[in-house]
């Protein structure tokens, strides 16, 4: 059975931190074409995307929207109710492939994670999810690794750049005109911009 990957997704203005470079609806375009990225990686790894979305989305992926409750809210009511394992991913990461989800799924321990810059959590996946909940925001990875201690599971922690590099700092995109090989690279690229070298740092331009 193909498991689910629940793709948190905010639709509407997201990615603020990226507002120097890009427009609201520049930032809303690249959240979808990252998404997409994030769905085929998925596809390919033969994971089922569902869409977890803070409001009503175009899709034509399974799609649970969070309306009353947030983000935490929201994956604590669908992992009770989970009949089989689990994959949890953001949608910001466009250098996410089907090898490195796979390697996710694949662990022989109770769960895995692949944490995030900052003390963030970029994956889980969980072989029981009626035994796990998560808790997003500030140190999560932490949190997570403490929730499942309690609970009694395994955990495999996982150092995948292409997991652990999500894109919100205007440098992030660099990485992704580096390493990146689908839609989000060519929307980027579309809009003028490229790599650029100043005193020995790689950061990025765009052309107007």
């Amino acid at each position: 059975m193909c498991p689910p990957a629940l793709i948190p997704f905010k639709p509407r203005n997201p990615k603020t931190r990226l507002s120097a470079v890009l427009s609201q609806e520049e930032r809303e375009q690249f959240a979808r074409v990252m998404l997409e990225d994030v769905k085929a990686a998925a596809k390919d790894a033969m994971c089922s995307p569902v869409l977890v979305c803070s409001e009503l989305f175009d899709s034509e992926d399974v799609q649970v929207t969070i309306l009353d409750t947030d983000l935490n809210g929201t994956l604590n009511a669908i992992l009770p109710q989970s009949v089989t394992d689990c994959l949890i991913i953001m949608a910001d990461l466009p250098l996410a492939d089907a090898g490195s989800i796979r390697r996710v799924i694949s662990t022989k321990k109770d769960m895995a994670i692949v944490p995030g810059r900052g003390g963030g959590t970029n994956v889980i996946y969980v072989r029981e999810p009626t035994k796990f909940h998560v808790d997003y925001y500030g140190t999560s990875f932490l949190k997570h690794m403490k929730i499942a201690e309690e609970a009694g599971l395994s955990v495999d922690v996982i150092d995948s750049f292409r997991l652990h590099t999500d894109i919100d700092e205007v440098e992030d995109l660099a990485e992704l005109l580096i390493h990146g090989t689908g839609k989000s690279r060519e929307y980027l690229e579309g809009l003028g911009f490229s790599l650029s070298v100043e005193k020995g740092r790689v950061g990025v331009v765009r052309k107007r």
